[in-house]
């Protein structure tokens, strides 16, 4: 990694007044308990070399976002924390606040930085540091709250990385920022003759209007600030110094179709108990990733059934009645929601659903009264964030509509938000343009090692692999090769011609011998009872003396060795 240039972007000169102050809301001191900032980055095609990058597309992203800033302020300004407990933080802007700007040159693997699976920790070195803190008199605190650094990959591609305070803005807010920075840095590359943003795209003002939440007949701020005031001062000093990358950690993405939603939707559906006609994409995505993940976790103790597994989702409270706020208001607006389930219920053969009827009640909750608990939250922060707790923390929405960020070389070819840990997971669209939904998450390395019950499934029947003709005709045979038991499988359509699908795997040699334990798979009928048939199929040998099955079944069906 090469620094480039290390720079500060500000807002147009004499374009805000000096100084200009936001107070913080309900909603902001909730991300005091933030250790660390926020981080979201996107990749994107750039196929050019680095001197073309600094020459042209440099100095159009510079005074875009210079040109932006003058709306979104609090991002070029600073959070100020008073030493005194009784005087409230606030964001300040003046004349001479600016955010950090880095440019670097990376000589790493654009494709691999892409792709669905990775340590944790390949991301790092494209991630910003924030500056560190200041003190003014009286010990007042000054915290940066943005920098942003762009990295390139010369002749493949660039990344845009910022890290943030939470404290000043939530996931939507941070992407009307990306898009309004996008679009005017767009047009001013397509229209080099203009010179001021009035000629720009029209574009949705951020609302920094905020009375109506600091009069809220709920506002528990005072509360807020006495739990939150020593806990700030004691952490912020040395937040941005501890690194927070988990090097045994590795990231994924996982996507669900539109047409995977719509089955699960379905037979969720069918077993809830509770009367309901409806699930949305949110529900039975995140009671599908949460059972997965409490079934993966792993106890010394081993698992106590007992246990309670904690769920925490935030909901959108713009255009709520309770607040009266615009669509474009800036800041943090989410509402928290913890759903709590026992751990054996959740590993149950109907865990998706009790999960999802968990979920489904507390967004009940929020659309009956968006503010309904919210005196008691910080308490139950507290008690929720407990090493040793089952928890699991989503952010993200497919809404914010992440792969539409479009700076003039096309759509993002990935972006997720920089998460090391396994609590947390996020939700965005899918980058191919279709209506399913990418999972984001990370997950300890140990999941990958020996003994650990994990599938890797390869290939899709959407390959055609069957349809490859040389001008001998169509292959009389084609599979990944995999040799091993390590638990992968591959996927591909039927040599037959049919509308089957085959499935290729490795196993051990006692597992298809006599007596050696049998192996059968089931399928599921719209998502209904399941029935179980002998496997037939052919074996072969491989290199290694295991037996290598291949089996040909109809669609909607898996293995299950028994």
């Amino acid at each position: 990694m090469k620094v480039i240039e290390q720079s500060q972007v500000a807002p147009p000169p004499s374009s805000l007044p000096s100084p200009t102050t936001l107070p913080l809301t309900v909603f902001d001191n909730t991300w005091f308990y933030c250790r660390y900032p926020a981080k979201r980055i996107f990749f994107y095609h750039f196929p050019h070399p680095t001197h073309h990058f600094l020459q042209t597309s440099l100095p159009i992203l510079k005074h875009s976002l210079s040109l932006t800033l003058q709306h979104f302020f609090p991002f070029s300004s600073n959070l100020i924390i008073p030493s005194d407990c009784q005087t409230e933080p606030y964001i300040r802007y003046l004349d001479t606040d600016s955010l950090c700007f880095t440019v670097a040159e990376s000589s790493a693997d654009f494709n691999l930085l892409i792709s669905d699976s990775q340590d944790a920790k390949i991301w790092h070195s494209l991630v910003p540091n924030l500056p560190p803190p200041s003190t003014e008199q009286n010990n007042t605190q000054v915290i940066p709250i943005m920098a942003i650094q762009i990295t390139i990959m010369p002749n493949s591609g660039l990344s845009i990385c910022l890290a943030f305070k939470h404290v000043a803005a939530d996931g939507k807010s941070l992407h009307h920022f990306m898009k309004f920075w996008a679009s005017v840095s767009k047009n001013r590359a397509n229209n080099k003759n203009n010179s001021s943003l009035e000629h720009s795209l029209p574009l949705d003002l951020p609302s920094h209007e905020r009375h109506t939440i600091l009069n809220a007949p709920k506002d528990p701020k005072i509360i807020y600030l006495q739990e939150t005031q020593d806990y700030v001062l004691e952490k912020v000093e040395f937040a941005d110094l501890i690194p927070d990358v988990y090097p045994k950690n590795v990231r994924t993405c996982l996507v669900l179709s539109h047409e995977q939603v719509q089955k699960l939707k379905k037979w969720i559906v069918d077993k809830c108990i509770e009367t309901t006609h409806y699930m949305s994409t949110f529900v039975v995505t995140c009671s599908l990733i949460w059972c997965c993940m409490v079934k993966s976790e792993q106890s010394d103790q081993g698992d106590v059934v007992d246990d309670l597994c904690n769920f925490l989702f935030f909901a959108d409270c713009r255009g709520r009645p309770e607040f009266s706020l615009s669509k474009t208001y800036f800041g943090n607006c989410l509402a928290s929601y913890i759903v709590v389930v026992k751990r054996d219920e959740l590993v149950g053969n109907n865990g998706i659903v009790v999960a999802a009827n968990g979920i489904n009640r507390k967004i009940r909750d929020f659309k009956s009264d968006a503010a309904l608990g919210s005196e008691t939250l910080m308490l139950d922060y507290r008690e929720l964030f407990i090493p040793g707790k089952s928890i699991l923390v989503v952010a993200g929405s497919p809404k914010h509509a992440v792969y539409e960020t479009d700076f003039g070389w096309g759509k993002p070819k990935k972006s997720d938000k920089v998460h090391h840990v396994s609590c947390t997971i996020s939700l965005s669209d899918c980058r191919d343009g279709g209506s399913g939904i990418e999972i984001g998450l990370a997950l300890e390395r140990d999941l990958t090692k020996p003994g650990t019950s994990l599938v890797v499934v390869a290939g899709s029947p959407k390959f055609a692999v069957y349809e490859t003709d040389f001008g001998w005709g169509k292959p009389k045979k084609s599979d990944t090769v995999h040799l091993d038991s390590s638990g992968s499988i591959s996927l591909s359509d039927c040599r037959d011609g049919g509308n089957g699908i085959e499935i290729g795997l490795a196993l051990e040699r006692t597992t298809l011998e006599p007596n050696g334990g049998g192996l059968q798979y089931y399928y599921r009928r719209n998502c209904g009872s399941m029935t179980t048939h002998n496997l037939k199929g052919q074996q072969e040998r491989g290199r290694n003396g295991s037996k290598v099955h291949q089996a040909t079944m109809g669609e909607e069906r898996s293995l299950k060795l028994r």
